[in-house]
């Protein structure tokens, strides 16, 4: 299962930030700040209430819509969202991925950042350096602008490899969230 999770990461890589343009649908405002960090910023339009996009980043069951297969949120400032792709994927598994919620302003923001990466993943200890925001605007009749913003892709190599990988992957996991309630 890991070498298929590596082999569609390596896919996402070479596909660049096309492949987080779906149809049209996500907003790219990626840029880079004066001192050659990148930022990754997508936004999304989903078609649900704020709180329920906001239930959505902020429960285990909620994290499900992403993609995942376990998930368990602590939600409080210091807690943490342990996530895991693998089908089989359980409370601690080694494969597991583990966030911190760095802050929040209820039903508005959620800043989390990486404190535990799967076994093997490249450059685990730069993807730490890293920090995501999320942001949800309410646009009306049942409508969220949900914006994703990743900071702290260093100039360098390593830095490189994060950004592309991180680009793709969360304007795929944006898409799989509005698809979710699409689907509703």
């Amino acid at each position: 299962m890991r070498l298929v999770v590596l082999i569609a990461a390596l896919a996402a890589l070479a596909c660049g930030p096309a492949a987080a343009q779906t149809a049209g649908r996500l907003e790219d405002a990626s840029h880079v700040e004066p001192n050659g960090h990148r930022v990754i910023q997508l936004s999304i339009e989903i078609p649900a209430a704020p709180s329920e996009v906001w239930t959505a980043l902020t429960t285990s069951e909620g994290w499900r819509r992403l993609g995942v297969a376990y998930a368990d949120v602590d939600f409080r400032t210091g807690g943490m969202i342990e996530t895991g792709y693998a089908p089989d994927a359980a409370a601690g598994a080694a494969g597991n991925i583990t966030n911190q919620i760095v802050a929040y302003a209820p039903g508005r923001m959620l800043a989390i950042r990486n404190v535990k990466a799967p076994p093997g993943f490249p450059h685990a200890a730069e993807y730490a350096q890293t920090a995501t925001v999320m942001e949800l605007e309410p646009l009306g009749d049942d409508r969220t602008r949900l914006t994703l913003t990743a900071t702290g892709f260093a100039p360098g190599p390593a830095f490189d490899t994060l950004y592309g990988f991180f680009h793709a992957g969360n304007g795929q996991t944006l898409e799989m969230l509005r698809a979710s309630f699409a689907a509703d």
